[in-house]
């Protein structure tokens, strides 16, 4: 279990941050009413926060709907084994009232009941799988459930996004918030 203190990356307020960091950790602040302690520990590099920040909030301008984006996030974050990122995505599909089967079954990492999702996970998945080189099998599965080449580049978004994040939370040893205990995931349900 990780713990609030990291010989290497502290778990910076806005006020011990870097100074490049500082403005970004007070606006992440504002927003969430703290600071979360992976968004400290990303401080330590302003560069890093700033990057990830900028591409997770331009993730969320794609076009692919809300759940579609939590689907795509959810598969990086359980692929990659970030506990932080499954446990915050699980609150986040809890509060878009997504079906519990298919919040348990992306905690899992196996295929979603639905037709539609299963293959915008299985997009996702084989983009992660390929560096990027889908296969026209994958590729016509993903057109055919009704997503757009639009929609393919976007999934490329969010699997880069959450990829800088999966992987940051994994090497500053980010803790969980308490606000996110309830969702805590251990890779247990995999």
């Amino acid at each position: 279990m990780t713990t609030d203190v990291h010989p290497l990356f502290p778990t910076h307020t806005a006020e011990s941050a870097p100074a490049d960091a500082r403005s970004t950790v007070e606006n992440v602040k504002r927003k969430f009413g703290y600071v979360p302690a992976p968004v400290g520990r990303m401080a330590t590099s302003p560069q890093l926060l700033k990057g990830f920040l900028a591409a997770s909030a331009t993730f969320e301008q794609t076009t692919l709907d809300p759940v579609d984006r939590e689907i795509v996030v959810m598969t990086v974050a359980t692929r990659n084994g970030c506990h932080v990122c499954v446990a915050m995505h699980t609150a986040t599909l809890v509060r878009l009232e997504a079906p519990s089967e298919v919040v348990e079954a992306l905690r899992a990492g196996k295929p979603l009941p639905d037709g539609r999702a299963e293959a915008l996970r299985s997009f996702t998945l084989a983009v992660m799988d390929h560096r990027g080189a889908v296969g026209d099998e994958e590729m016509r599965a993903f057109l055919d459930a009704g997503y757009s080449a639009r929609n393919a580049l976007e999934v490329v978004l969010g699997v880069g996004a959450y990829t800088i994040s999966t992987f940051a939370n994994r090497l500053i040893d980010a803790p969980l918030d308490p606000p996110f205990h309830a969702f805590a995931w251990d890779g247990d349900d995999r």
